[in-house]
């Protein structure tokens, strides 16, 4: 299967800030783009880090992706730039889905020996930190209510990206939920899908999809 997305940037941590809130002091949200080729391991973007280890960063949100598309309607609606790493993302991306992706779902980042696969384990939860950052009046009530989540990926095989580099998809479960589907809770049946035929989900994730097959309320990640 393959899939026609492309890298537009690749970002690691800027500089660290205070976070403006007081859980977790500093923040590693200001993530700009570099050049060249980068590393991916099982904890991520070589030069990339996080100063919230309780609800950031691990196995299953070792990369986060943005999708241009939806960056730029935000662009429009804040009436502002929001250049790549802007959303404290590591990877800026178009012509892939990353809100739309299925939980599973495997990209191939660029072709060759050197070529990363990361898998889509899950939706990003924005938090306080993120509002401080934006600026925006109720910034993480607008982020959550319009579900442009991005995604956040597991490193499968390690490798290099750059920008530039294309996305393949090269499998798709069949259960379908999408990264948005889980954020929103919509598509209860196929939940339980997700449940039964992905058995190495992210903890937060299926704890997620029960609650959200049992109507309780889901429980804010960070």
């Amino acid at each position: 299967m393959s899939g026609a997305g492309r890298v537009d940037a690749v970002c690691v941590v800027h500089a660290e800030r205070d976070s403006g809130t007081k859980r977790v002091p500093r923040t590693a949200i200001d993530k700009r783009p570099v050049d060249g080729s980068v590393r991916i391991g099982p904890a991520g973007l070589d030069g990339d880090h996080i100063c919230d280890t309780e609800f950031h960063g691990g196995t299953f949100k070792a990369v986060y992706a943005y999708q241009q598309d939806e960056a730029q309607r935000w662009e429009s609606e804040l009436g502002r730039p929001l250049p790549a790493g802007w959303f404290g993302e590591n990877l800026r991306v178009s012509g892939i889905a990353a809100s739309d992706a299925v939980i599973g779902e495997r990209w191939r980042l660029g072709d060759g020996d050197l070529a990363a696969e990361l898998e889509v384990t899950g939706p990003r939860t924005p938090c306080g930190t993120f509002g401080v950052w934006a600026g925006e009046p109720r910034w993480v009530k607008r982020f959550a209510d319009r579900a442009d989540t991005g995604a956040y990926l597991r490193v499968m095989r390690g490798g290099l990206v750059t920008a530039g580099d294309a996305i393949h998809r090269v499998h798709v479960p069949a259960h379908g939920v999408t990264v948005r589907d889980l954020f929103t809770g919509q598509n209860q049946e196929s939940l339980v899908a997700l449940l039964e035929q992905q058995p190495d989900l992210s903890p937060t994730v299926a704890d997620k999809a029960r609650r959200r097959i049992t109507g309780r309320k889901v429980q804010v990640e960070y």
